[in-house]
């Protein structure tokens, strides 16, 4: 079988491989598509010779464990499991059933899974709440669609790209901006309030200046400081950018004194994301979640370095993209 495998930084192959076997509780899937995610963006950068990547798989059941119950041969599946691979190994119980009125390319259901987790932790409890995302790539954008579902009002969409602002307004954003263009009002930072912290009667409204809910999902430094000075005092901030790449420096006099929640969005409990995996798959399969037809991107496996220049730098009309592993026929 043909497979990616890294041959230092930033620089890949695709290789031959055998084919691997199963034991009677697993399920051999036959890949159609992996999808690129920029938390791989950095190990690609910096990998190793021999390394492999790949984490959202969806593809075609092409063997089943004796002990395995609920799939078969030719089973259409995604869920959680690793390679860019012509054929991976997956877990029946990490395993997701995709409908038939999903396409391949919306089936990648991992990412959405992690969306879906980190937005039940975002606190919009009342209808007409007002919320901030800052980064609206195809997880930020993720974010207000499942954010103006749960009932939020104002969504705030904070991107240098114009083109990811246009985006956000199609997914639910109610305003938009670039960093710089961020009005006051929902900045509350040391050059906002320009007082002194000794003094009892504060100059501004610590409570209805900034924004109560903020989310970042820029993964960079900047991004995470900005989301920092929009949160409101004893607001919420959640972090669910990927910050892999090196250390973070914020301004945490600012974070420490405006006494928000700070709450880090990412899942580590395969089990519960499995669960979320197909609560995502039944979203999208009722229509209640309409965040379909955002991988426009597609590339062989002979071009995933090109695929990961591409996921870093954006090209036009660039939102999710995804690798081909295979025409999925068993």
């Amino acid at each position: 079988m043909k497979q990616i495998v890294m041959t230092g930084p930033g620089t890949s192959r695709v290789e031959e491989t055998p084919i691997p076997s199963i034991s009677e509780n697993e399920l051999l899937v036959k890949v159609i598509y992996t999808g690129m995610c920029h938390s791989e963006w950095y190990p690609w950068y910096t990998a190793k010779a021999g390394e492999t990547f790949g984490h959202e798989p969806v593809g075609i059941v092409a063997e089943v464990g004796s002990r395995v119950k609920g799939f078969q041969k030719g089973d259409r599946v995604s869920g959680l499991a690793s390679g860019y691979a012509e054929y991976i190994v997956m877990q029946p119980e990490r395993t997701i059933h995709v409908p038939d009125n999903i396409s391949d390319e919306d089936a990648v259901i991992e990412p959405l899974s992690c969306i879906l987790s980190g937005a039940e932790r975002v606190p919009v409890v009342t209808p007409g709440c007002t919320v901030a995302v800052v980064g609206a790539g195809y997880m930020g954008l993720g974010m207000i669609s499942l954010l103006k579902l749960k009932g939020a009002g104002k969504i705030i969409a904070v991107d240098p790209r114009r083109e990811a602002l246009e985006n956000a307004l199609h997914f639910g954003a109610t305003e938009v901006y670039t960093p710089g263009e961020v009005p006051k009002q929902y900045l509350l930072n040391w050059e906002t309030m320009d007082q002194d912290l000794s003094k009892k009667d504060m100059e501004v409204d610590l409570f209805h200046t900034g924004v109560p809910i903020v989310v970042e999902f820029t993964g960079q430094e900047s991004g995470l400081r900005l989301a920092g000075d929009m949160v409101s005092a004893h607001g919420f901030l959640g972090v669910g950018g990927y910050h892999n790449d090196c250390d973070r420096s914020i301004d945490f006099k600012l974070w420490n004194f405006k006494s928000f929640t700070l709450e880090n969005l990412h899942e580590r409990r395969n089990e519960y994301q499995a669960q979320l995996c197909q609560k995502c798959m039944d979203l999208l399969a009722s229509g209640q979640w309409g965040f379909t037809g955002l991988s426009r991107h597609i590339y062989e496996m002979e071009e995933f370095d090109q695929a990961n220049y591409d996921m870093n730098q954006k090209p036009q009309g660039y939102i999710k993209a995804l690798v081909r592993c295979s025409d999925g026929k068993i």
